[in-house]
């Protein structure tokens, strides 16, 4: 698929879930359309003007050092709380599959919403001081063109705690509680499960409505937490490694490891941008059926 294909099955999943059709709540459509908008918004600032247009259109207004700084701004921003919108979808599912009696607080459309605009506007705060963090490449005609990381970045103490803090927030500690999150809910629906056939008496293949009920929540909590965990872990063992080793790559050797692994944990980070759709697809059969509808309603107006 080319970067546009991602683009459109992106608007086109915004679009679904905007309809609410999906036989989803009000609360989890919250969270992934907050997950998909970043999605969304990775793609535009990070894969699009970022690794294209800067590259094949190095003379355009996109790189004036003050649209690249912002372009900066908006693209951390964005993967932060793409981030931690899978974070809050997964603590929304253990609440509501865990923890029966937080449940009819937390899991509300109200909290959703409070959720999702607290996520929105720490994130945006937070990457604020990374404008200040760039400076330009090369001063044409009085204009200031192209960005890079000012020296300074990687040797003053406050810029090394951001650093840090930023690395900690996203991904190391989202991971975690992801991992976490996933563990404490495979165990509870280990142990529902066991007692639910002990009392019915039944081996664990007969219908049962309620788990039926639940388990479309499930494959959706672990299709999403389980794509962000696997594509996100190439960049995870990256980062500690280099951490841990003080290992340097050169920028300019396109055949040194460390930077061949920084390449290739990027890639996988940004393709966690695109797989979403597909995970909906695959895991909601409203969704399909949604989908469907989308996709034939301009010929069925035409009709």
């Amino acid at each position: 698929m080319k970067v546009k294909d991602y683009e459109e099955t992106n608007l086109l999943t915004i679009i679904i879930l905007s309809r609410e059709n999906c036989g989803l709540s009000k609360g989890v459509t919250l969270y992934l359309l907050g997950m998909t908008t970043a999605d969304l918004l990775v793609i535009i600032s990070n894969v699009m003007i970022y690794y294209i247009f800067y590259n094949y259109f190095p003379f355009s207004f996109l790189n004036y050092t003050t649209v690249r700084r912002l372009n900066e701004v908006v693209n951390y921003a964005a993967i932060d709380c793409s981030v931690w919108f899978t974070v809050t979808f997964t603590f929304d599912r253990f609440v509501t599959i865990c923890c029966q009696k937080l449940k009819t607080v937390y899991c509300t459309e109200k909290m959703a919403t409070v959720v999702t605009c607290t996520v929105c506007l720490v994130f945006c705060l937070k990457n604020v001081p990374l404008y200040f963090a760039f400076e330009p490449v090369s001063i044409i005609d009085h204009m200031e063109w192209g960005a890079d990381i000012k020296p300074s970045y990687h040797m003053r103490p406050g810029w090394l705690v951001f650093d840090w803090l930023d690395t900690i927030l996203c991904p190391l500690l989202p991971y975690l509680l992801i991992l976490f999150f996933n563990a404490l809910t495979i165990r509870h629906i280990l142990i529902v499960n066991r007692i639910r056939r002990e009392l019915r008496g039944t081996s664990g293949n007969d219908s049962d409505l309620e788990m039926q009920s639940r388990r479309k929540s499930i494959i959706l909590l672990f299709a999403i937490s389980g794509s962000f965990i696997v594509l996100w872990m190439p960049y995870v063992l990256f980062f500690l490694i280099s951490r841990i080793t003080f290992n340097h790559y050169n920028t300019s050797d396109y055949t040194d490891p460390f930077l061949i692994a920084e390449y290739i944990g990027d890639m996988f980070q940004l393709l966690s941008s695109c797989t979403n759709t597909c995970i909906y697809a695959l895991a909601q059969t409203k969704f399909r059926k949604e989908l469907s509808s989308v996709i034939r309603y301009p010929f069925t107006r035409i009709v």
